[in-house]
């Protein structure tokens, strides 16, 4: 036996819709070309932040950026964690308008 819904055309069709936009969607996201997220040693990734290895070791230790551990001593870290690293916990240092006036 199999069961029967009958669905009121307007309904249908906005079912439809709702498809063809994820469709789309999909179809979009596929087409864009995604290269694979680096993975760059303690140095690399210093370098690319403009901070001291040591600093980068301990903020992994702290728990405020992920890392992958590359074999037994060494410690990785994605591009794109280092990416959102740099703009949730680095702080650029700004002129204050005391330094200026002298």
């Amino acid at each position: 036996m199999q069961t029967v819904v009958l669905i009121p055309e307007p309904e249908w069709r906005q079912i439809l819709g709702r498809l063809e936009k994820l469709e789309s969607a999909e179809q979009g996201r596929a087409s864009s070309p995604t290269e694979p997220d680096a993975v760059l040693c303690v140095r690399e990734a210093a370098a690319l932040l403009g901070m001291k290895p040591e600093n980068i070791r301990k903020a992994r230790r702290q728990g405020r950026l992920k890392g992958v551990r590359i074999n037994e001593k060494e410690w990785g870290f994605y591009r794109s964690e280092l990416k959102r690293y740099q703009t949730r916990y680095v702080r650029y240092l700004t002129a204050s308008p005391s330094s200026q006036a002298a």
